[in-house]
């Protein structure tokens, strides 16, 4: 495909996103891949880049409809003066971050960008705004008119999605069911092939309990509704093992031979993602009709301010935009192409994986 135009809300103001984001768009390679599009105000980020201190060039328009192929592009938001407090959750900061994320949705819908990386938000500074939804992930969704997303945590071959998201850990089990399972299963599966290349994904799930239950000593989720979801997955010919404990899954290493780990809840999935991919991990909302990712990291609002911020998870997150809306396109124009020819089409394959005939081998 041509270079894809990729759109950059940008976050909380107060906050270090403008400072990744800069970072990463003064390497003007960027542009060999990419036609970045970040939704702002050009004075913002003229603060923000005195900060940083760097040379950062840009073509400032109204509208994404007017861009520059060989530039970074700000599509102004606003164009009043507005009060940067580093550090600190406004109402303010809130404000101008959703206006800048629901400037960029409309853009993505209408199909003047072609993915959409979200620098982070603060949900105080939200909340204070009165933005009425948990994070980006579950505003995007309802957005485009979704009914269900994945949050899916991606670095390299680890991809680590969530059943349940951004809920207190008292309502997780009365949340998880069968059919929820299920549906973030089929995500999980489809998104696998369609947005990652893969033929035919092995997919881990975990237990909810300590053990895995331990057949039903420790609760009964695993076997009245994780167990069944992964059973008719397998009728529908997927491959998906478990229910696993997760920390027999992780400590053992046995993770690696998935493709893709569905974990119950946020901290389950969480922690070990960021264990072993801290500041390289990308966060993707899978299963829309959209492309959206965003670093793996907060405002920061210890180190706003200072130059200390890593952009590398936000370099991530651009490039994982990039490859991802590639590997979309690719994928509906083979899909296309094998019903012109009327034969079946074909994917990368993973290398064959042994896999454990039993779950209770890894338990620990």
């Amino acid at each position: 495909m041509d270079k894809a135009r990729i759109g950059i809300s940008i976050g909380d103001i107060n906050g270090i996103g403008l400072e990744v984001v800069l970072k990463t768009l003064s390497n003007t390679d960027i542009l060999d891949f990419c036609i970045p599009v970040i939704y702002g105000s050009a004075k913002v980020i003229s603060y923000h880049k005195n900060i940083v201190n760097i040379d950062f060039q840009f073509h400032s328009t109204k509208g994404a409809d007017k861009l520059n192929y060989n530039k970074v592009n700000i599509v102004n938001c606003w164009q009043e003066n507005v009060n940067i407090t580093l550090g600190k959750a406004t109402e303010q900061s809130g404000m101008y971050a959703i206006r800048s994320l629901e400037t960029a949705m409309t853009d993505l819908k209408n199909g003047l960008i072609d993915g959409l990386v979200t620098a982070p938000i603060n949900k105080e500074a939200m909340k204070m705004a009165n933005f009425p939804f948990p994070g980006h992930t579950e505003y995007i969704t309802q957005s485009i008119g979704a009914r269900e997303s994945l949050m899916f945590m991606v670095n390299d071959d680890l991809r680590i999605g969530l059943v349940t998201s951004h809920i207190p850990v008292s309502q997780v089990a009365g949340t998880i069911s069968k059919e929820l399972v299920l549906q973030k299963l089929n995500i999980m599966n489809e998104t696998l092939k369609m947005d990652f290349g893969i033929e035919r994904p092995v997919i881990a799930v975990l237990g909810l309990n300590p053990h895995a239950s331990d057949n039903g000593v420790m609760g009964d989720e695993e076997e009245k509704m994780i167990r069944p979801a992964i059973v008719q997955s397998k009728k529908k010919g997927m491959m998906v093992m478990g229910p696993f404990a997760a920390d027999g899954l992780f400590g053992s290493g046995q993770y690696k031979k998935y493709d893709g780990i569905l974990a119950m809840y946020h901290d389950q999935g969480l922690i070990p993602f960021k264990a072993l991919s801290f500041g390289n991990g990308v966060n993707y909302t899978a299963g829309l009709s959209v492309v959206r990712t965003s670093p793996d990291h907060g405002t920061g609002y210890d180190i706003v301010g200072k130059n200390l911020a890593d952009p590398n998870s936000f370099r991530q997150a651009l490039f994982g935009a990039i490859d991802i809306a590639r590997h979309r396109k690719d994928f509906h124009d083979m899909h296309e192409n094998a019903l012109v020819k009327k034969e079946k089409p074909k994917y990368n394959e993973k290398e064959d994986v042994k896999l454990p005939e039993d779950d209770e081998k890894i338990n620990v």
